[in-house]
């Protein structure tokens, strides 16, 4: 008997692979009867019958067609096996107003963009194509828009799934515990604000003396792509990297090697890049409000920095790193997942 691939059930399927679409593959592509998966299940034939049907229908979604003929797949370019942690990051970033995932038919990469104030798209996010599927097969997104570039938003029951992560690991709390980043006495808390909000995007609705946004959307874009390295960095069960080096009150830590383009390995070396070329206290208040999503006044209270003093030093941050992001993957460089 052949050894069980962690994350996948006895019949070579992943784990978290709803009923239904257990069933659909089981009937189409094994050719096990209706009656035969019933009593499998303990349920009733026609209980098995809808399953089908229903998802049947939905073969004209995109991505979950794309994902049930890659269901049957014996190479590399299977389902992934495991989805939980991947799935919070893309779900967070989803449910961020005006949020959608576009995924371009025969590419093996998905994004998610998000629509600013100024009416243009801010990308938040870069997953590959299998990811989408399964998020599609899970019934976690749905197809808002269909064609060349097919766009998903985030369903009822993709939040539902959210608030129970966040449930499991409330704030932060799982990055910290990824990392091993927070000592005791600086253990960040919950964020001040939810899956919908972060510190920079209530940040650069504030206007100035001339009535301009206090951050232009080329700021914010920085600081979403120095979080979305932080998150995707998270995904690595080895990554040990404790950030808090790059605080004022410790050492600029070493980089990891960059040799990588994609992955959590590479996004541990460019985060790690990032926070040394900002250095202390740039490095700290970036770390805090773009990573952690720690809010001003909570920053500044830590720091202890005066009141009202945090939103400049950000602002100084972000300027040097879009920079930094600008003189080494060029003017709105790739994110790559």
């Amino acid at each position: 008997m052949g050894k069980r691939e962690p994350g996948a059930t006895a019949a070579g399927m992943p784990d978290w692979l709803p009923v239904a679409v257990r069933h659909y593959h089981q009937h189409t592509e094994a050719g096990l009867t209706i009656r035969q998966l019933a009593r499998g299940a303990g349920c009733h034939a026609s209980t098995v019958m809808r399953q089908i049907r229903r998802m049947e229908a939905r073969r004209d979604d995109p991505l979950v067609d794309a994902g049930l003929r890659r269901l049957g797949q014996r190479d590399a370019g299977r389902l992934p096996p495991c989805i939980d942690r991947e799935a919070a990051r893309i779900l967070r970033r989803l449910a961020e107003p005006g949020a959608v995932l576009a995924v371009a038919e025969g590419m093996e990469k998905a994004v998610v963009v998000r629509e600013t104030p100024e009416g243009t798209s801010l990308r938040t996010a870069v997953l590959d194509a299998a990811l989408a599927q399964a998020l599609a097969l899970k019934e976690w997104i749905a197809c808002r828009k269909s064609g060349r570039v097919a766009q998903y938003s985030i369903t009822g029951a993709g939040r539902t799934a959210l608030a129970r992560r966040a449930e499991v690991a409330p704030g932060l709390g799982e990055a910290a515990a990824a990392f091993g980043h927070a000592p005791a006495r600086e253990a960040p808390r919950a964020p001040r604000y939810g899956p919908v909000e972060s510190p920079l995007r209530a940040l650069a609705r504030r206007r100035d003396a001339q009535g301009r946004p206090f951050l232009s959307e080329a700021l914010v874009a920085a600081g979403e792509r120095l979080r979305e390295d932080f998150e995707l960095a998270q995904l690595c069960e080895a990554a040990t990297q404790d950030w808090d080096r790059f605080l004022t009150a410790g050492t600029t830590g070493g980089a990891p090697r960059a040799d990588a383009v994609s992955g959590p390995a590479a996004a541990r070396a460019r985060l790690a890049t990032a926070l040394g070329e900002l250095g202390p206290g740039l490095g700290d208040v970036a770390l805090r409000c773009c990573c952690y999503l720690e809010g001003l006044e909570t920053a500044e209270k830590r720091m202890g920095w005066s009141a009202r003093s945090g939103k400049i030093v950000l602002r100084i941050a972000l300027q040097r790193l879009r920079r930094h992001y600008d003189e080494t993957l060029g003017p709105g460089g790739p994110l790559i997942g």
